[in-house]
């Protein structure tokens, strides 16, 4: 049954103001969904109109996916309104903490399977992020690996459950690569160069910051660990903490790499690592400093693909980009590009380059 059929048979709408919808649908130049004009005309109230999918969806007539398409509006406001229906909350993954260990209770298997994620625990409930909190089937099946402590049921967009899933995936290769890293330096097979297990761990490294929108990495030694941390928005945050002897190999397979010398610890050095992830190219700067306990290693990320952009890209007002260009175009004189970590400062630089670069001139940059 058509939606707009299904709600004149529950009594939302009348046949007429269905009629008269698809008579305005018809019309349009462009298609334009009937829910949509439906609530335009008045017919409909947004809330009612959820509500009633919601009910559809537990009488097994629709599912989420459903009321994503058909409803007018965007999916977060969607979530949100069904989150006040439901009486629980709407997380948006990328602005909370996750306990990762917490989500490794439940087998990865069933986390994909029913777009759900952990994200916190306390002493009355763990709070489980659903892509589709409707299902009642999921709720059941995660509760069970919980046991006695409840599920307390929250909403998140399944694009985002995707993308933690495959940060706990990557973290549990982790694991297994770092216990081979172990495993071979215990028994002397790991040179100066490392091994295929080291360049995995880097790999992993690199993916597990591309992934949580890094802008640098920073790995560090200490006295008994070796820890890597990711600069999201401006602030560090721990990624992985490895045993010390993870360190060494981990750190001259870095420096081989970037095309540093390994052999050198006591003065900073500087190299560049290119590689090709997720199907675009990354430049990772790399810098290496004597510290008590070895060599602190800083790789700043850099996605070729968002800085070869236009000049008119980058979303100047008319007054600021006409004063830019003029700048560009000088024969002498200094502009000064400031602003935090990841505001565009390079992307601004390497859009200028390209505005200038000719075959009458040399551009030569220092760093």
């Amino acid at each position: 049954m058509r939606i707009g059929d299904r709600l004149v048979s529950e009594g939302l709408i009348t046949n007429e103001q269905l009629n008269e919808a698809l008579s305005v649908q018809k019309s349009l130049p462009i298609r334009k969904k009937i829910l949509v004009i439906l609530t335009e005309l008045g017919y409909i109230d947004k809330n009612r109109l959820l509500k009633f999918f919601v009910e559809q969806c537990r009488l097994g007539n629709l599912n989420l996916d459903s009321i994503i398409m058909d409803f007018p509006a965007s999916e977060e406001e969607i979530l949100r309104k069904l989150a006040v229906i439901l009486n629980t909350d709407y997380y948006d993954l990328d602005s909370v903490e996750i306990d990762f260990k917490l989500a490794s209770k439940v087998s990865l298997e069933v986390l994909r399977k029913y777009f759900a994620i952990p994200i916190k625990q306390n002493e009355f409930n763990v709070v489980v992020a659903f892509g589709d909190p409707l299902n009642l089937q999921a709720i059941e099946i995660i509760q069970r690996a919980f046991k006695q402590l409840p599920v307390k049921v929250a909403i998140t967009k399944i694009d985002q459950v995707r993308k933690y899933i495959a940060k706990l995936e990557l973290n549990e290769k982790v694991r297994d690569t770092v216990e081979n890293i172990r495993k071979e330096v215990n028994q002397g097979l790991i040179d100066a160069k490392g091994s295929s297990s080291v360049l995995k761990l880097i790999e992993m490294i690199f993916k597990n910051a591309i992934l949580s929108r890094a802008s640098d990495i920073h790995i560090e030694p200490s006295q008994y660990n070796c820890i890597v941390r990711n600069r999201i928005d401006g602030i560090l945050n721990e990624s992985f903490v490895f045993d010390a002897d993870i360190y060494p190999p981990l750190s001259s397979r870095l420096k081989l790499l970037a095309n540093i010398d390994i052999a050198e610890k006591r003065k900073p050095q500087d190299g560049r690592i290119s590689l090709k992830m997720f199907d675009k190219e990354y430049d990772f700067r790399v810098s290496s400093l004597p510290v008590m306990n070895g060599e602190s290693i800083v790789l700043r990320i850099l996605d070729k693909s968002k800085v070869m952009i236009k000049i008119e890209e980058l979303g100047m007002n008319s007054v600021t980009f006409n004063r830019f260009i003029k700048a560009t175009k000088a024969p002498y004189g200094m502009i000064f590009v400031t602003g935090p970590t990841g505001s565009g400062k390079t992307t601004t630089l390497y859009a200028a380059l390209n505005a200038i670069k000719s075959t009458e001139k040399k551009i030569i940059t220092v760093e």
